[in-house]
């Protein structure tokens, strides 16, 4: 069954050999022994890098099971996630992870493609993400400064009397 579920992970990926703005990353949520969800990576096409084969695939579940927890579903897809992916399936329950390339194997396909033309070449590795991601907040390469905590803390406040 787990084969199933990634050869039509890796056809999704496959379908962007001829489909302008997408690279070849394709998931399905799975649920129930049944495909719930799918996504092909549309980052260069939509100008959203977010748009990761995982990230569309968790999209396209919650929306049309009109939730945001998807409690207990697995994720087959055709690249080992990056962090941001990984982040993504946690929030939204995914309970196991089939993958089928490497990191190593991602790695070694942007270096192929940013030789030939370098708008593909990426600003940070998987594993240097993972680092990043990983380091506490004034650790990280990207600075980040706290402000204006009273004001958000009345916005929270205020939803909670609203919705409470």
């Amino acid at each position: 069954m787990h084969e199933k579920f990634m050869a039509r992970a890796i056809e999704i990926a496959a379908e962007s050999i001829d489909t302008p703005g997408t690279l070849p990353y394709g998931a399905v949520v799975v649920k129930d022994g049944e495909i719930i969800g799918e996504g092909l990576n549309r980052a260069d096409g939509t100008f959203d890098p977010t748009s990761h084969g995982e990230v569309e695939a968790i999209r396209d579940a919650c929306g049309k099971l009109s939730v945001t927890n998807l409690g207990g579903a697995d994720m087959y897809t055709s690249g080992e996630p990056c962090s941001m992916c990984v982040a993504t399936m946690y929030q939204a329950g995914i309970k196991r992870l089939f993958y089928a390339g490497a990191a190593s194997d991602s790695a070694a396909f942007f270096g192929r493609l940013s030789e030939h033309d370098p708008k593909w070449a990426r600003s940070m590795s998987n594993q240097e993400l993972r680092e990043q991601v990983g380091l506490p907040l004034d650790q990280r390469a990207m600075p980040a400064e706290q402000i204006m905590v009273e004001d958000m803390v009345e916005v929270f406040n205020a939803f909670i009397d609203r919705h409470t």
